[in-house]
């Protein structure tokens, strides 16, 4: 990698970085369970500060519970509390989901507007929600910008910046609007797996080559083996 790197050998890398872990991680999707628009919303807003998983355990007593907008509205905040209980400041949550729900049910007929304008509106949702929301399930371009994403988009050198929105700005100009979502996936996925905050595994990066930041964790090849995680987690 030359030491100053033009714009058109950064895109060219960023883009060979993403075909490499488009092969590393063919499966990459989101690691939330849901089955429509308003449940990838609520799971989504679920996440923040807890597990992927934690919230996958508790989402489907929640939804049998409340399966739209207007039941969720209509919830027993104690009884709302008692279901996410287990997550992360579960109480502002529940009070997020109350709120949201009730704005979708009076404003939207009960279904979740999708676009960014119109998602950003709702109580509790902020960009990187909106995102992922269109990206997962409407199948519209989006860059969710979460701490791993983050991370390695400093990492690779493809921004400096560390605001969420100038993140997504400039890592987004990289790339074709097709791509957004598949690399938003391909980021998290190796973040949470390899890319590692502390101890990054250097060593069994498959895109060390194309990676300025190498070395950063240990580049020993079985040393950097024992750091690989088989599967996510936030």
């Amino acid at each position: 990698m030359p030491a100053v790197e033009t714009h058109l050998g950064l895109v060219r890398r960023a883009r060979k970085i993403n075909r490499i872990l488009a092969d590393t991680y063919p499966d990459a999707k989101a690691e939330l369970d849901f089955a429509n628009p308003f449940e990838c919303l609520v799971v989504t807003v679920l996440s923040a500060q807890t597990t992927d998983k934690r919230v996958n355990a508790v989402s489907p007593t929640l939804f049998a519970a409340y399966p739209d907008a207007a039941a969720m509205a209509a919830a027993d905040r104690e009884t709302l509390e008692q279901i996410i209980g287990s997550l992360g400041f579960f109480r502002a949550k529940a009070d997020s989901l109350l709120r949201l729900s009730a704005t979708l049910a009076s404003e939207f007929g009960g279904q979740v507007p999708d676009t960014l304008a119109q998602l950003v509106k709702l109580p509790g949702v902020g960009r990187k929600t909106a995102n992922v929301v269109l990206g997962n399930a409407f199948g519209l371009p989006g860059i969710t910008v979460d701490t791993h994403f983050g991370r390695l988009a400093r990492r690779f050198g493809f921004t400096e910046q560390t605001d969420p929105v100038k993140v997504e700005h400039e890592v987004g100009e990289l790339f074709p609007k097709k791509e957004w979502t598949p690399l938003s996936h391909h980021l998290i996925w190796h973040g949470r797996r390899i890319c590692h905050a502390q101890r990054p595994a250097c060593g069994a990066c498959p895109v060390a080559r194309q990676c300025p930041a190498f070395g950063a964790g240990p580049t020993d090849p079985v040393a950097a083996a024992k750091l690989v995680r088989t599967e996510g987690r936030n």
